[in-house]
């Protein structure tokens, strides 16, 4: 099937703390069924959410993507000495686009990858999204791993990021072909909390954050795929336990039965994955009310 598109709109967004955020939002097509907020991956660009946006906004949602700071659109001249921690992502960034796109007039929801289900139980305003849906979060600990990925996770940790991060002063992820470079704070941070088997939950550091994610109430479904080496399910089980406040749903998409070679870490996000987006959508469609509530 081919989606007609609309060409999507370049927006400026203002963070509570003052930075500037660059993103981009496709209107819906059609009779407007919703509002739909991507909250993307770690190092991953917005424009790779392109194809999952406007197959959204042909459905009838406006969608918004966003660059967070540091990252594609949104980063500054240079990372060398950029200043800002991981979770900035969540508290300024994702809350800033859910203050955007929340409004009275049709319900909001979240599309989350990877960092995305990460970051929901974060945001100071999760309260105003109906529904969430997010592929691939995982707790990081490479032991949830194969073995095989284990020794690559290793390898990143201990030896090239400390030299890229030596060397540029940030993770130039680019030069590996891995994605976009990471500020010095988003790397420090990361690598800190994938030595534990629940990523941040099982940082001392982090005061009340056990109390924060039970307090969300949202329904929520958690999709992995059984072939991604980064994300298997028995890590998002591991993360995704955190949201004990709400009865999310675990979701394991197999590749050969979805009609599709591989998913892995990345793969729902192509258009070739465009079955499985009906599904989600259909998901939102059940929504009938702007309460938020738990899983059924």
């Amino acid at each position: 099937m081919t989606t007609t598109t609309t060409a999507a709109e370049t927006l400026t967004l203002m963070t509570r703390d003052g930075y500037p955020l660059t993103a981009l939002r496709y209107p819906a097509r059609g009779q407007a069924r919703g509002h739909l907020l991507v909250a993307g991956a770690t190092g991953v660009p917005q424009l790779f959410y392109k194809a999952f946006a406007e197959f959204a906004s042909a459905q009838g949602y406006t969608t918004l993507t966003l660059d967070y700071r540091g990252i594609g659109l949104s980063k500054p001249r240079t990372l060398r000495g950029f200043r800002m921690a991981y979770l900035d992502w969540a508290h300024q960034d994702l809350a800033a686009a859910v203050d955007l796109m929340a409004d009275d007039s049709l319900p909001l929801f979240m599309v989350g990858h990877s960092f995305g289900g990460h970051a929901f139980g974060l945001l100071p305003n999760h309260q105003r999204v109906a529904r969430f849906y997010t592929f691939a979060t995982g707790a990081g600990w490479a032991g949830w791993m194969p073995l095989s990925e284990r020794i690559k996770v290793a390898l990143m940790w201990r030896v090239v990021g400390p030299l890229l991060t030596r060397w540029k002063g940030y993770l130039a992820w680019s030069k590996l072909g891995m994605g976009e470079d990471l500020p010095l704070g988003v790397f420090r941070d990361w690598k800190h909390w994938c030595q534990f088997p629940r990523y941040f939950f099982d940082d001392p550091g982090m005061v009340r954050l056990d109390e924060r994610f039970a307090a969300v109430t949202v329904p929520i479904i958690a999709a992995n795929a059984i072939d991604d080496l980064w994300a298997p399910p028995a890590s998002r089980d591991a993360f995704m336990s955190g949201y004990r406040g709400t009865a999310w749903r675990a979701i394991d998409i197999d590749p050969k039965r979805s009609g599709l070679h591989s998913i892995g870490h990345m793969g729902y996000f192509r258009r070739k994955a465009e079955p499985l987006w009906r599904d989600v959508l259909q998901w939102f469609d059940e929504h009938r009310a702007p309460l938020a509530g738990k899983v059924a």
